[in-house]
């Protein structure tokens, strides 16, 4: 590539909408040009690094064993009518009406595509296992599209799904593509960390999401720090303390406690501390198959938060929404923060209570009246639950649920998510195979998504400094920039052309910038576009028969002779071929 003929349109000014690193970096590096709200044009150099993302990924999934096709980004509603997610999929799912008045709908996600597929194709177990992949355009209709490439509504992803006579040879095929994902990341020069995680509306039994570990994350990750548990704070499992108090139960007492509705403000005039209080709250969960919604009392500790995607879980709703202060009052006839659980299951209120509730004596609640709380009350003697369960967000005393050790929160960047699936969607949609018997049998299924353009910004975010982006050789547009400071000069234009094409020559990609620009501009944009390697030809090659190497990283400079140009260059791409760093 000659700069002079590439459309790389670098900004010097940072655009306003830009919010986050990556956004900013982006645009003013020519990777990328908005076209509406959470859609982007890839320009060259934005596109070059996706490639590169695709390249690493079809070797290691074609290594893998999977098998890439490509399937229609228009679905139709009656496919996703068999398994129920064209009402439950929310407002991302963008529905629309051909000419004929057929409904259909733009894939956020294929699985109801590949198991129509495959049903029509799979009939005996001799044909399984089965792993077939796409890598293509997704839509999701997000309501808030932020963070450039971090959050857009149209993105390139990779997704894969796996067929499977039984849950054993499923667990093969999951461990695989875990495998398969962990060569992925590391060959994209990424700091990242598999974590336990929230299935959400893909559905199945269990999954893990891959984050790359960037201060600007909108996901928090919380991690042992004495042995190898990881989850998304979602899921991060709590572990049920035992009750330890041999403290008699007392009979419960009713305070006045006028205009006292909030916790700090109960705690602060009955002189207790927030572990000793109980917070009522209600949720509106909708759910079942005709989506109605039904009110939900959910206990919690004073000082805990209610982790809304674990009581989605466990009601197995199809979505939950605190109730307003008007709403609970409609509900349950009493105000917020004077609300407790007594008398609620008589009002037709499910009461689910969180398991440290469980280990509670003696503690405080509303007395469902206005101005009043109520103290010594037990669960069990005083009110009954419909379920206990682990409900809350997890907080900084807790320890790990594995080891008992400490747990630290970390911001991530979610870049691959692996779901085992189970018989979700092969029940539902009647995918059937005969066994070795000749019974039928629900296929078992696993998918596994990867966010294709999403890995370069969240690249960007890990790795970048005041002067631009730093992208890891395997994901950078350009291997080499080449500098031609002398463009007057024979002697210095013949050099750099020299170099330009034995380094082509040797497949490396390179950019020489044979602009007409001042040198300053040269080097800024190079260091702008986060090329790993520059090298300058100019008034030195003259002088003392050296041009100079720049290591875009961490500013390691090399002189050399041209003669040995290529090959340094050609070992430092191989040195970082494991790791996709120099």
């Amino acid at each position: 590539m000659r700069y002079s003929q590439t459309f790389v349109p670098t900004l010097k000014e940072t655009p306003a909408e830009a919010e986050v690193v990556s956004h900013r970096l982006m645009l003013r590096a020519g990777y990328i040009r908005k076209l509406s709200a959470g859609v982007y044009t890839y320009l060259p150099f934005g596109l070059a690094a996706i490639r590169r993302v695709e390249k690493i990924v079809r070797e290691e999934m074609n290594r893998a064993g999977a098998q890439e096709l490509l399937m229609p980004m228009v679905q139709p509603a009656d496919l996703w009518r068999e398994t129920g997610r064209y009402e439950k999929y929310g407002p991302e799912l963008l529905r629309f009406k051909d000419r004929h008045d057929r409904e259909s709908c733009l894939g956020p996600t294929h699985e109801e595509v590949i198991t129509d597929l495959v049903r029509g194709e799979v009939r005996s177990y001799r044909q399984l296992p089965l792993n077939l992949y796409q890598i293509q355009s997704k839509f999701r209709d997000e309501i808030r599209p932020r963070f450039g490439l971090m959050r857009g509504r149209e993105f390139i992803m990779k997704d894969a799904y796996s067929f499977d006579v039984d849950d054993e040879q499923a667990g093969i095929a999951y461990q695989k593509m875990y495998d398969a994902y962990q060569r992925i990341f590391t060959r994209c020069g990424l700091q990242f960390r598999a974590v336990e995680a929230d299935s959400g509306t893909i559905g199945g039994s269990f999954s893990h999401e891959f984050m790359v570990l960037a201060k600007t994350g909108e996901d928090t990750l919380v991690v042992c720090r004495n042995c190898d548990y990881a989850a998304n704070v979602e899921k991060a499992a709590i572990k049920a303390r035992p009750v330890e108090s041999t403290e008699p139960l007392l009979e419960p007492e009713k305070i006045e406690t006028p205009g006292k509705r909030k916790v700090a403000a109960v705690c602060d005039f009955l002189g207790i501390g927030p572990e000793l209080l109980v917070k009522t709250m209600i949720y509106k969960v909708t759910g079942g198959d005709a989506q109605q919604v039904y009110p939900v009392a959910v206990l919690v500790r004073g000082d805990r938060e209610v982790q809304e995607v674990k009581l989605k879980n466990l009601l197995q709703a199809v979505d939950v929404e605190l109730a307003e202060d008007k709403e609970v009052f409609e509900i349950t006839g009493v105000p917020t923060g004077y609300l407790g659980p007594i008398g609620l299951n008589g009002q037709k209120v499910k009461v689910v209570a969180d398991l440290e509730v469980a280990a509670m004596r003696n503690f405080v609640v509303g007395a469902g009246e206005k101005n009043y709380h109520l103290k010594n009350v037990n669960m069990g003697r005083d009110f009954e639950v419909t379920l206990v369960a682990d409900l809350r967000q997890i907080a900084g005393d807790d320890p790990c649920p594995l080891c008992g050790g400490e747990l630290a929160q970390i911001e991530g960047i979610e870049v691959g998510h692996i779901f085992k699936l189970g018989t979700v969607y092969s029940e539902s949609m009647r995918a059937l195979f005969q066994d070795h018997e000749g019974q039928e049998k629900p296929l078992i299924m696993g998918c596994y998504g990867i966010g294709i353009s999403r890995i370069v910004a969240a690249a960007i975010e890990q790795n970048h400094d005041e002067n631009g982006i730093i992208l890891p050789v395997a994901l950078a547009p350009a291997q080499v920039i080449i500098l031609n400071l002398g463009l007057k000069d024979a002697v210095i234009t013949a050099a750099a052309e020299l170099l330009y094409t034995q380094l082509q020559a040797q497949g490396v990609e390179v950019l020489l910038d044979d602009r007409d620009e001042r040198p300053g501009s040269k080097f800024k944009d190079a260091d702008l576009l986060g090329i790993p390697f520059r090298v300058t030809v100019g008034t030195r090659l003259i002088k003392d028969d050296v041009v100079e190497i720049r290591h875009r990283r961490n500013g390691l400079t090399v002189d050399l002779s041209p003669a040995q140009v290529v090959e340094y260059v050609l070992k430092q791409i191989t040195a970082a071929d494991s790791t996709g760093q120099e």
